[in-house]
């Protein structure tokens, strides 16, 4: 299952219960092969105490003993042995294979549900944190998922078996060891939940260190051009200080759960010899079974320490668990519809659209208020406006990056709210002032790693927006690496270019795409964008005259409202219009309130 193509976990997966039968329930045969080969191991550890008394009884004879007899013990012992090592080498090896496969798809299933989730919900949180969140938390979970069912199980079916043996032996001897057991049992099931509130601190600490170490490399450039280096390492140590100092409390509160077991045992192991040396004084016990109750006494051990060490790992897997089960909680308030899209370019039409980024806060203002505007199905837009006007956040309601607060928005005559997401998201494509590159190749920066993109239609789109000499120049074609970085604005912004006509969408929204580059490097970027746009509906977001040169109509906002909308040419030759005033002055400026 990939991320892109899994759904959100279903509603169960916030129970531990639910996570098990959601996870393990597809490898059940593995499960099933894991189970058999620690019950089998557990089997032959009840019976390998019982070859030891027959070989001490036999070997207690003296001249009398039957050599052939202890031989023959010996090897069957041995090879018994080599068994339960061999099922336990086994069990590990199913077990991590149970694990990984099941914590491999939590972590597709939660990608998955954190690129559905609304951009709200990604702006509250550092990516750092959202790392934590799939590798951390789950990795926490992985002994959870494979190994902690089946093995309390087989630990308390040795238990069982231990303490049956200590009864078929001596029923004196089996009730202490029941109720020294009981009591063991009980005092650490009281004391476990101890680790489970410092555990989950801990892992909060340990995001928040992945936060801010992310954050941090993201503004290498700022920091050292200030020299605010020292500033953030001083920080940096306070924040591992937190996560140093959670850490060893969490571990203090968890290690309370196999100390305690460790007292407990030295207590239990003293009982048990003492009642076995007193037997066996009394005569009514063999040598062997003496030395039987003390092995059968470890094998009491044994499965307590397995609970113990699987308390230990449910307390880790409880706070992650709770971690990843608020994750999956989240619901995005972003849903599609099931009406599709028309063919072929794309009305736009804005009525009495209004918006907040906070809507819960009735004194927040809002970023938008009631704009109206009709974009015919072909033509482009030129989108002006200072700094704060709305420009980006209206952009972002037409791919339903958010949704409008009241009001509605249509493409082709179909409101967004009732197009399906997927369909939605394929017909209008954003190219953002920043392009985001990849540390992967050329054809994989341009179809976002679709395999069922082919090299030639990645080739064709790069010569299309004129990168063909670029291409040419690769070693190896669209399969080069292209790391981060390598490319200088321009060239980014044609493979951007490149990117969305791959996709051959119905809308295109340019995000100011020559802003930062040189006269020569814009020309280039121009003729792209004209092949670009022929044909399709679009928005540019522009903050230089020369890039909505050629835009259809223009949209003039201020302080969220639409202060002028109309034909490019006819606002040029109206001398009271917002846009001649631009034209005249030769600039867009921003600061100095020319389109106040």
């Amino acid at each position: 299952m990939s991320p892109s193509a899994a759904a959100p976990p279903p509603e169960r997966t916030r129970s531990a219960l639910g996570v098990l039968g959601t996870y393990l329930g597809p490898l059940k045969w593995q499960v099933v092969a894991l189970a058999t080969l620690l019950l089998t191991g557990t089997g032959l550890n009840l019976l390998l105490p019982q070859l030891l008394r027959r070989f001490v009884d036999n070997a207690g004879l003296g001249a009398g003993a039957d050599v052939g007899l202890l031989v023959r013990l010996a090897g069957l012992y041995i090879a018994l042995a080599v068994g339960v090592q061999l099922m336990t080498a086994g069990a590990t090896y199913v077990g991590a294979r149970v694990g990984w496969t099941a914590t491999n798809r939590l972590r597709a299933d939660l990608m998955a549900h954190l690129l559905s989730l609304d951009m709200r919900e990604h702006k509250e949180r550092t990516p750092g944190e959202m790392i934590e969140r799939i590798d951390g938390d789950v990795t926490a979970l992985s002994n959870f998922f494979s190994q902690f069912a089946v093995r309390v199980f087989g630990a308390a079916l040795l238990l069982t078996g231990a303490l049956i043996m200590f009864f078929r032996e001596d029923w004196r001897v089996g009730a202490g060891v029941t109720v020294f057991t009981l009591t063991t049992l009980t005092a650490m099931n009281r004391v476990r939940k101890l680790g489970v509130e410092p555990t989950r601190l801990e892992r909060e600490s340990s995001a928040r260190l992945f936060g801010f170490v992310e954050e941090r490399l993201a503004g290498l450039e700022d920091i050292r051009s200030l020299g605010a280096g020292r500033h953030h390492l001083r920080r940096f140590l306070q924040t591992q200080r937190e996560f140093f100092t959670r850490s060893v409390n969490s571990w203090r509160r968890r290690s309370v759960v196999w100390q305690l077991s460790m007292l407990l045992f030295a207590i239990g192991y003293v009982g048990v010899l003492t009642a076995a040396v007193g037997l066996y004084a009394a005569g009514t016990i063999s040598l062997g079974t003496a030395f039987l109750m003390y092995q059968y006494m470890t094998l009491v051990e044994e499965p307590i320490d397995q609970l113990t060490q699987q308390l230990q790992d449910l307390q880790k897997a409880g706070a992650s668990l709770g971690r990843v089960s608020e994750l999956l909680a989240l619901r995005s308030e972003v849903r599609g519809g099931q009406t599709p899209l028309p063919t072929g370019p794309l009305a736009l039409d804005f009525q009495q659209v209004s918006f907040s980024y906070a809507p819960e806060d009735p004194a927040a203002r809002g970023v938008l208020h009631g704009v109206s505007f009709h974009l015919p199905a072909g033509q482009t837009v030129g989108l002006l406006g200072r700094t704060g006007s709305g420009k980006t956040t209206l952009t972002r309601l037409v791919s339903r990056l958010y949704d409008a607060t009241s009001g509605v928005i249509t493409l082709g005559g179909v409101p967004v709210t009732a197009a399906p997401l997927h369909d939605l998201r394929q017909r209008v494509a954003v190219v953002t002032q920043d392009v985001q590159l990849f540390q992967a190749s050329v054809r994989d920066n341009l179809s976002f790693f679709d395999p069922q993109v082919t090299d030639a239609q990645v080739e064709a789109a790069l010569r299309e927006v004129g990168l063909g000499t670029w291409l040419e120049r690769l070693e190896e074609g669209v399969r080069t690496p292209l790391p981060t970085g390598s490319l200088s604005a321009g060239e980014a912004q044609l493979l951007a270019f490149a990117r969305v006509l791959l996709r051959d969408p119905s809308v295109i929204i340019l995000d100011e795409p020559s802003s930062r580059l040189d006269p020569a490097t814009e020309a280039r970027l121009t003729a792209a964008m004209t092949r670009l746009l022929t044909g399709r509906t679009a928005i540019i977001i522009a903050h230089r005259l020369d890039t909505v040169a050629r835009a259809d109509r223009i949209l003039v906002l201020g302080d969220g409202e639409v202060l002028e909308d109309g034909e490019r040419d006819a606002l040029a030759q109206d001398p009271r219009s917002h846009y001649a005033a631009l034209l005249r002055a030769g600039v867009l400026d921003e600061g100095e309130g020319v389109l106040a």
